[in-house]
């Protein structure tokens, strides 16, 4: 992709005025509905205006294209996500590592399942992105990062602040493949295969002692 297309694909421009917001909001639900229904290549951006009650016009003051529409969604589900994140780090900051890795999959696993568009934009989004956007974070990733990395090196004084970096970023790339992986599995076996994430990343805390 090039850069030209990239900055294509992205928001036209953020809404400022609460009307302007609630539209974007609006827009983006009937989106992610739409993608659910027929799938994103169905999916046109004037159909999402008409079910949406807006003139197409009105869509791309925001949207240039379909795929600034799937990484908006996306934004959106990793910003929610980001939030259950910090609730849970904060209730969680002086169990068990067992009991915080526990948690913590279960809760990323519970929201997946819970929002069915969850699939469909993020599998649309890995679709899109070139292999250079697909090897960085997003920006709540990185944030989880950085606070990970921090609870870290308080849980383990003797690490240094590059090691608990390097133990944040392999929990989380762990967690996110490992887990996106259980989502294209039947229920019993994405159960196991949940299981096993857990354990992984709880034996490979464990030997740093965190």
């Amino acid at each position: 992709m090039t850069k030209e297309l990239h900055k294509a694909s992205t928001m036209r421009r953020q809404p400022k005025q609460a009307r302007s917001q609630e539209r974007v909001h609006h827009i983006l639900d009937v989106a992610e509905q739409l993608f659910i229904e027929f799938g994103y290549e169905q999916t046109t951006t004037r159909a999402i205006a008409t079910r949406a009650a807006i003139p197409v016009g009105s869509l791309y003051q925001f949207f240039p294209d379909k795929e600034a529409l799937v990484r908006a969604l996306a934004d959106r589900y990793f910003e929610q996500e980001y939030q259950i994140f910090v609730q849970l780090h904060a209730e969680l900051a002086k169990a068990d590592i067992a009991t915080y890795v526990e948690r913590m999959v279960n809760a990323f696993e519970d929201f997946a399942q819970q929002h069915p568009g969850y699939r469909a934009v993020l599998g649309q989004l890995i679709d899109l992105m070139t292999l250079t956007d697909a090897s960085k974070f997003n920006e709540y990733d990185q944030q989880i990062l950085v606070e990970l990395a921090d609870f870290f090196s308080r849980r383990n004084p003797q690490l240094d602040a590059t090691q608990s970096r390097l133990i944040a970023t392999t929990v989380v790339k762990v967690s996110n493949e490992l887990l996106w992986l259980s989502f294209t599995r039947e229920p019993l076996e994405r159960k196991q295969l949940v299981k096993e994430t857990k354990t992984l990343i709880t034996a490979y805390l464990q030997t740093y002692q965190i």
